[in-house]
């Protein structure tokens, strides 16, 4: 729909919700990682290299689950969202996922009024799946920039996906080049900086499948720029 004269258009620089997926493979080998390039004409880190990810839709908080959250994943992500959202966080995660490279996490279950965005699930008779997420990075996009977002960063072993990890030919165009990149060789390529600091928090995590103790924040306000730790509520006995 079209904004008339009298109806200005969204705030494209308002502060959005948004997942990304950090896909890690062959952790006890050479540990590599799925990301793509950004196109030179996006408004939002052209020509960059990134995780698939992107910003929550409404219709994500109604998305069914064949399995939810972990739950201290959940309880850290509670601390600091609005009610509804750990949900739809989750399945953010997974719908970029697919969306931008193809590859599903699913599993088994029956999805007969899949909306659009989720007809390549439903049509392997396959659900969203957040069991594998792993909450580990935080970042508000600073100001300035002509997208803002409140992206919460998931790691996730390339083995819980349900599609073949090599196998691109259901994304999108959204991301070009898409490739598993070494970890060692990661930082020859063009990357925002945000992205550099998530990837050395990965570097030093990649062999080690356990939750973090805590989940770094970088906390970019209208006032100034900080870099936090998040400790998640202890999960009931």
């Amino acid at each position: 729909m079209t904004d008339s004269p009298d109806q200005p258009g969204p705030d494209k620089t308002a502060i959005r919700d948004a997942a990304t997926v950090i896909v890690l493979r062959d952790r006890d080998t050479r540990p590599r990682i799925l990301m793509g390039q950004r196109g030179s004409r996006a408004a939002f880190m052209p020509n960059k290299f990134v995780f698939p990810g992107g910003a929550v839709d409404s219709a994500d908080a109604e998305v069914p689950f064949a399995a939810p959250l972990p739950p201290l994943c959940a309880a850290r992500l509670r601390d600091d969202a609005a009610p509804g959202l750990v949900p739809a966080l989750a399945a953010a995660a997974i719908r970029e996922l697919w969306e931008e490279t193809g590859q599903i996490l699913g599993a088994p279950g029956a999805w007969p009024d899949a909306p659009a965005d989720w007809q390549g699930f439903s049509e392997r008779g396959l659900l969203p799946d957040a069991s594998g997420l792993q909450f580990v990075f935080r970042a508000i996009t600073p100001p300035g920039r002509p997208r803002r977002f409140d992206a919460r960063f998931f790691l996730l072993d390339a083995e819980a996906l349900a599609s073949d990890p090599d196998d691109f030919d259901a994304a999108t165009d959204e991301l070009s080049h898409l490739q598993w990149i070494a970890l060692d060789e990661v930082r020859h390529f063009d990357l925002p900086f945000i992205t550099e600091v998530v990837l050395a928090e990965i570097a030093a995590r990649a062999t080690d499948a356990t939750p973090p103790a805590s989940v770094p924040f970088f906390n970019n306000t209208d006032e100034e720029s900080l870099f936090l730790r998040l400790y998640g509520r202890p999960l009931p006995d």
